[in-house]
């Protein structure tokens, strides 16, 4: 995972007047707390570029999302973002949200189960305050491993 394409007019209004490292930076140490040690950022002409060390491959891809899914973000580089291995079976699938899209659509599409929304609501809460408000451009996780 070195780096991933976002929308850069799509996502949330998060930068002010103020440093727009500091300003991802505390959004993601508020999101992800303690998960993420030595968390540093950079913003440079749209491309934001995090290192630090991960607990675990999820909180990497949060993180990502989270950096990704911000207005004026057009590109997340990962390469010194560092995370464990992951298990084979915790594979994870990166969607980006469509016009008319809900998160039960989308669970019918990976799931067969409409009803399996609450999984990916789950797997993308830093990024999903409410399931029924997702918009078209935003990246979110679809988890393979749902048993």
């Amino acid at each position: 995972m070195g780096f991933f394409d976002f929308l850069k007019d799509v996502g949330a209004d998060l930068f002010g007047n103020g440093d727009q490292a500091e300003e991802l930076k505390g959004m993601i140490d508020t999101e992800l707390g303690d998960k993420i040690q030595n968390l540093a950022v950079t913003v440079d002409d749209g491309t934001v570029t995090l290192s630090g060390e991960c607990d675990s491959l999820a909180t990497r891809e949060k993180a990502t999302l989270l950096a990704g899914n911000v207005k004026g973000v057009r590109q997340v580089v990962t390469d010194k973002l560092t995370a464990p291995d992951p298990e084979p079976k915790d594979e994870t699938v990166f969607y980006t949200v469509q016009r008319g899209d809900s998160l039960s659509k989308i669970a019918k599409v990976y799931y067969n189960d409409p009803m399996k929304y609450p999984v990916i609501f789950e797997a993308n809460r830093e990024v999903i305050k409410d399931p029924n408000l997702i918009y078209p451009g935003q990246t979110i996780r679809i988890p393979k491993n749902i048993d």
